[in-house]
């Protein structure tokens, strides 16, 4: 941007240049410094409705923890707060609610949308959970092909445990064994889910 002082100009002449410049400038200056204001202000209303919004679904979130049958909380939690984690949660723990009474199209009816979830964790865990619902329905493909491939590898020793027990409820033991394998060598040695691994593995032997 050019510079508003000319360099030739007497002491005098640049002091009443600048003078002339925040004349005509002024009314600029002025909405700029508003707009950035304003922006700072809104920022942190926004950030402040956030929290606020975080601490009211987690209220009604804690409500269904408590009363699983409390079902106008869980209402609120998806009418008001659709995009919440806590609305995902309280889902989570209504499938718990409907497989506990053999409602297995009740589970599947919470748990499939949450398999879209933008959380990974949540949507893993949805993932894995749909394809143990099918598997309690003997509906053996059905599962297979909802816990599909796998490429995070967090997830990996949980998917190929599950993987197994699909394959030992279709009676194809080579298969299962070779996924509680992986399993096995993909969890930490300080994991209390090897113990139940081996046990499967020794089933098979």
């Amino acid at each position: 941007m050019k510079n508003f002082i000319e360099v030739g100009k007497t002491e005098d002449e640049q002091t009443e240049q600048i003078k002339k410049w925040i004349k005509e400038n002024v009314p600029h200056i002025i909405i700029g410094v508003s707009l950035g204001l304003g922006g700072i202000w809104g920022f942190n209303y926004y950030q402040n409705w956030q929290y606020q919004q975080a601490i009211q679904a987690r209220g009604h979130y804690l409500s269904v923890v408590n009363n699983p049958s409390n079902i106008k909380e869980l209402e609120i939690l998806k009418s008001q707060y659709s995009d919440s984690n806590y609305t995902q949660q309280a889902d989570l723990i209504m499938v718990k609610q409907a497989v506990g009474k053999g409602d297995y199209q009740g589970a599947l009816d919470y748990l499939l949308p949450l398999m879209k979830s933008n959380d990974t964790f949540i949507a893993q865990n949805a993932k894995f959970k749909s394809a143990s619902v099918y598997l309690e329905m003997n509906n053996i493909d059905k599962a297979l092909s909802t816990l599909g491939d796998n490429s995070n590898s967090a997830f990996a020793a949980s998917y190929n445990q599950l993987k197994g027990d699909i394959y030992v409820v279709k009676r194809d033991f080579d298969a299962a064994k070779k996924h509680y394998q992986l399993a096995f060598s993909q969890l930490a040695d300080d994991s209390k889910l090897k113990n139940l691994i081996q046990i499967k593995l020794d089933d098979l032997n």
